[in-house]
């Protein structure tokens, strides 16, 4: 017991120490203590020469991780945004996924919110991948037919959490594959 309770105790100062290092550059980066859209941008790489759909993209996330829905993200949500995508769990990505590609936040996912998304992430896919054959209406249809259980034609979040983890093809489809997590591991390598 001795052993697991110093090593909780290390994780838990790492932790801290880690925190205050994003704090420190969070506050050279954002003096205002603000991190405002351009700046989320230009952290993830999108520029003005970047496609339509990375803004796009960059937009709809920077939206969910704006709680307060005040036009910025604090250090909270800040932090909250990289603890997600760097060390969330399953589940929590998967609710996180959810939001994104409820553009309405009615609760449910239509067909046209699915779509939206999907094409989004396809179009982003291709540039990695370019021979990668996306149809965009034949993978809306089959998350519909696999995850759309009393067939209403929207998804519930508990819809989507129950096919996603059911399903390794609809988990592929439906969990944001983010590069902003292989950008932020990169630059924390990079530093002096």
């Amino acid at each position: 017991m001795g052993q697991t309770d110093s090593q909780s105790e290390v994780e838990r100062e790492v932790a801290l120490q880690h925190i205050q290092e994003l704090y420190r550059k969070f506050a050279t980066e954002c003096p205002s203590g603000k991190l405002h859209l351009h700046e989320f941008k230009k952290i993830f790489g999108v520029s003005c020469t970047s496609s339509e759909e990375e803004s796009d993209f960059m937009n709809t996330l920077f939206r969910t991780f704006d709680t307060n829905e005040d036009g910025s993200l604090d250090f909270m949500e800040y932090v909250a945004a990289l603890h997600l995508v760097l060390r969330g769990k399953l589940e929590d990505k998967l609710k996180w996924s959810f939001k994104v590609y409820d553009k309405d936040g009615n609760g449910r996912l239509d067909r046209y919110e699915m779509k939206h998304i999907l094409r989004i992430i396809c179009k982003l896919r291709s540039h990695t991948n370019p021979s990668a054959d996306m149809n965009v209406n034949d993978i809306c249809d089959r998350i519909f037919e696999l995850v759309d259980k009393n067939k209403d034609g929207e998804i519930t979040l508990e819809e989507f959490m129950d096919g996603a983890q059911k399903d390794p093809w609809v988990l592929e489809q439906l969990q944001l594959d983010i590069r902003p997590r292989g950008w932020f591991l990169e630059q924390q390598q990079n530093k002096p």
